[in-house]
């Protein structure tokens, strides 16, 4: 009778010299591509003194510069978190026809340049564009007002949320949904009980995507803002703005300010990136339960 030897494999390992070769570069990369200008910019801004740097945040034009960014994002954000989780919802959990086209819809900002997108809404809503007429009688301005500013900010931040989360949905499946509407359940009982636990981590991190490049949009928000002073200007246009008038430490003070939103975007979504790794080890059991009921326990 013969019998048949199980033999593990250990996989390949790369050689030491290359690892740490490879392990330099990594490190060389990112110190001179993102660790070097961010000292660079906190090198420039404090230049001057502390009492420059200070000063900077005293202007009138460069604190509302700091508050409409913040207004800008706080109405986009929630917007395309809404459309977000609507289109992740229909497009996982109906099958009809356009289902790709509408992805490819969603992803389309993603390949159009933001300086399109700006040009695009001065067409529809410009003074000379197809609705500029009807909207200078009813007193209404889009270009060159805050109204603009958001429309560009929901173009460019249109896909973040909505690619996060259709992925994520696709790969938990819509089983216990299933069974919820089996049960009983209505629409929005499933949707609030059953969906969002589900999903919340990775809308969590959809929306902090989000929100950092809805504080960070340029191009954007340059074409429909005019760049009015203390009306239009955001932080990164009153940054290009102080660094054109060779108001250096000004504008660098302005931009460490901007960094540090970044910095503190990262270390969320490390956080949540974490959060979610830890929880997988949990889940994947108890879904493979789920799958098959004679699979035991732990």
């Amino acid at each position: 009778m013969s019998t048949f030897s199980i033999t593990s494999h250990t996989p390949n390992h790369d050689p030491k010299p290359i690892v740490y070769a490879l392990t330099v570069i990594a490190f060389l990369s990112v110190g001179f591509l993102l660790l070097l200008p961010l000292v660079a910019v906190y090198a420039e801004a404090f230049s001057k003194g502390p009492a420059v740097y200070f000063e900077t945040f005293r202007d009138p034009v460069t604190q509302n510069s700091i508050f409409l960014t913040l207004r800008v994002a706080a109405l986009a954000v929630p917007l395309n978190t809404i459309f977000g989780v609507a289109a992740a919802w229909a497009v996982t959990r109906f099958t009809f026809s356009g289902r790709r086209f509408v992805i490819s819809l969603i992803e389309l900002p993603l390949w159009v340049s933001p300086v399109i997108g700006g040009l695009l809404y001065t067409l529809i809503f410009g003074l000379q564009g197809w609705m500029g007429r009807w909207l200078e009688e009813h007193n209404i301005q889009v270009i060159f007002a805050y109204p603009g500013l958001v429309l560009a900010t929901i173009f460019v931040t249109f896909p973040f949320v909505a690619r996060v989360l259709i992925p994520l949905m696709e790969s938990l499946g819509q089983a216990e949904e299933e069974a919820a509407v089996t049960l009983g359940a209505r629409g929005w009982q499933v949707f609030w009980r059953i969906t969002v636990p589900r999903i919340k981590m990775g809308l969590l991190y959809g929306i902090i995507l989000c929100n950092a490049r809805a504080m960070g949009e340029f191009g954007a928000v340059s074409v429909v803002s005019g760049h009015i002073r203390n009306q239009t200007c955001t932080m990164p246009l009153q940054i290009e703005i102080l660094h054109s008038e060779y108001q250096f430490a000004h504008a660098f003070a302005l931009a460490s300010v901007h960094s540090l939103l970044g910095i503190v975007t990262l270390m969320l979504k490390v956080y949540l990136e974490g959060q979610t790794t830890r929880r997988l080890p949990a889940e994947v059991p108890e879904r493979r339960r789920q799958r098959d009921p004679a699979t035991p326990n732990p």
